[in-house]
């Protein structure tokens, strides 16, 4: 039986993967580059996967602390301006109705999630909170992170749910023996998200009842997108 819900953050919970990219997006065309999605998918999830401050300094654009400074804050405002991603609030009063046992698990920091939740009011939603805190080695695609949060929560891996949006956050989670939905954003909807067990393009399309029943004591499906 499934007992819990573990989360990815950035993209998924709250669309902040749209903003980050924006933001250096418009730093490169403004020294006259392009920032291919491509490119820009390997820091996806992950640390340390791409790092658009060496590729600039390669294409010869120096960025000093006050750029970097003005691009995060960018990135802060544009980030702020975004809501929770459709169906998240209705899947976690479901779950606390159900008394499923909920968890974000991110490569961010906790300072970071603690900003976005904090001032929403969502942070005691969440049974659990795993960051990798800028820890490569505890970063996705590595499980660390999604096995912390099963030790954290007491269920086992064939307990829990991870929804993710991206290709590290959905191989860390099945590398830590879960099953897997992939929940894309713009961004990441066209990356290669073929490793999970189900793909759907958002939370309302799948009611966690349903989604329940599918897993619930099922083994995992090849993944498809549900219509």
């Amino acid at each position: 039986m499934i007992r819990a819900l573990l989360f990815d953050f950035d993209g998924l919970l709250i669309d902040t993967e749209g903003p980050s990219y924006r933001a250096w997006l418009e730093v490169y065309e403004r020294h006259g580059h392009e920032l291919p999605l491509d490119t820009w998918s390997a820091a996806i999830g992950t640390i340390q996967g791409f790092d658009p401050v060496a590729h600039l300094a390669e294409l010869g654009v120096e960025l000093d602390d006050d750029a970097l400074e003005a691009r995060r804050l960018r990135d802060l405002d544009l980030s702020d301006a975004e809501d929770l991603r459709p169906g998240v609030a209705a899947y976690l009063d479901e779950a606390h109705a159900r008394g499923l046992r909920t968890a974000i698990v991110s490569s961010s920091s906790d300072e970071w999630i603690g900003r976005h939740l904090g001032r929403r009011g969502l942070l005691e939603r969440f049974d659990a909170i795993v960051c990798a805190n800028g820890v490569v080695a505890r970063a996705k695609p590595r499980p660390t992170p999604y096995l912390e949060a099963l030790d954290r929560l007491e269920v086992g891996a064939g307990e829990g749910i991870a929804f993710e949006d991206s290709p590290n956050g959905i191989r860390a989670a099945k590398a830590a023996g879960l099953v897997c939905v992939a929940v894309p954003n713009p961004v990441t909807a066209p990356l290669d998200l073929a490793e999970a067990d189900l793909l759907v393009d958002a939370f309302t399309e799948l009611p966690l009842a349903d989604l329940l029943a599918r897993f619930g004591g099922a083994e995992a499906q090849e993944p498809r997108r549900r219509r």
